[in-house]
């Protein structure tokens, strides 16, 4: 079985603000001497954890991430139990899984943790029976109950892949077994404004023919470059040895990659977009990314082709100077100008299912 699975995406993106900063624009970053458009992993991945596609591969092995267990407590028992039992029931229960925000003033509870939790299907459900039966006998939930409520290897694929950190209870902590890059264009970039206007549609334009509302909104377009990485073991290790559900996570990862966009600003701009060109390696190798392939901007015409060409150059020059970087490697092509690959060794072409095909544990 390979340990690593190393994924390597360049997806085009018409004029868009996938991923925003602190002042509404397209988020961007320094490489190579230009300005870069970037796309953080924590938005990708949360767009395809919650994506349609992912929660149907999964099948009901997908986590919840929320900072609202305590309210969630309180509201089951409210009406069986009374406030008072809800209320200290619903504060013991959500302090399982972090600290508490503090009582604003006129306040008698809050029932809401500091930080997002991203709990199992399986604690979740604990948890739900355990405020059932506390609402049911009127009381509030001991020592033990609470201690039974966290499982230390929750089967849910998204905490398995992306981990989780609970500083209330650390022996329960999940290491990620994915690794997302921040997706970053391999051309230098401008973020422009969109000087826009809205009219009002009762305004006749007899009197008034003014704006009803004038704005600016950022974007900017680009060819990104996004690197995965997926310790298989790992993955194996945190879904309590279930090789199959870890085939799975990998298949519904990988096809959330190459299918699902980031939701920014989607219904301004329809950015939707499916990757162009993927390069898969699998290997007990020392991973590492492709991401110098870029240093030098590409620029100019064919930029997609040049993209792939200079990424599966520098695939090629790794191996050269350090050894095989992969045992073998599969190549997903949607570029019509794409040929075949120029990397040596064990490379497969084909579609998305045989790529899937080509992921799963069994070499």
């Amino acid at each position: 079985m390979s340990h690593f699975i190393q994924l390597h995406l360049l997806t085009s993106y018409p004029p868009s603000n996938l991923n925003r900063d602190d002042l509404g624009r397209p988020k961007t970053a320094f490489m190579g001497g230009a300005r870069r458009l970037r796309v953080s992993s924590q938005s990708l991945k949360r767009n395809w954890r919650t994506s349609t596609l992912f929660e149907e591969a999964v099948d009901g092995h997908k986590g919840t991430r929320t900072k609202r267990l305590g309210k969630l407590v309180f509201d089951r028992m409210s009406a069986g139990a009374g406030d008072k039992i809800a209320g200290a029931s619903a504060e013991k229960i959500a302090e399982v899984f972090g600290k508490l925000r503090k009582v604003e003033k006129g306040q008698k509870h809050e029932y809401e943790i500091e930080q997002l939790v991203h709990v199992g299907p399986e604690e979740l459900t604990a948890l739900e029976a355990l405020a059932d039966k506390l609402s049911a006998e009127k009381r509030e939930p001991t020592d033990d109950e609470l201690k039974d409520l966290l499982a230390r290897r929750p089967t849910a694929v998204d905490v398995a892949l992306f981990g989780r950190m609970l500083a209330a209870a650390p022996s329960y902590n999940v290491e990620a077994a994915c690794q997302v890059a921040h997706a970053i264009t391999v051309h230098a970039a401008e973020v422009e404004d969109d000087y826009f206007t809205a009219v009002d549609d009762l305004n006749t334009g007899d009197e008034d023919r003014g704006a009803a509302h004038i704005g600016e909104a950022g974007f900017a377009a680009g060819l990104f470059y996004l690197y995965l990485c997926i310790d298989r073991d790992l993955l194996v290790e945190n879904l309590q040895g279930n090789a199959d559900l870890a085939d799975r996570a990998i298949a519904a990862l990988v096809e959330s990659a190459v299918k699902v966009s980031p939701k920014g600003k989607q219904n301004s701009f329809g950015s939707r977009a499916h990757a162009s060109y993927l390069l898969a390696e699998k290997g007990d190798q020392q991973p590492r990314s492709l991401s110098a392939s870029f240093l030098q901007p590409v620029n100019g015409e064919g930029q997609a082709i040049k993209a792939i060409s200079k990424l599966e150059r520098q695939a090629q020059a790794f191996d050269d100077a350090y050894g095989a970087g992969a045992d073998s490697r599969f190549v997903l092509s949607a570029e019509p100008d794409y040929e075949k690959p120029a990397l040596k060794g064990d490379v497969h072409t084909g579609n998305l299912q045989d790529l899937l095909t080509f992921l799963k544990g069994d070499d």
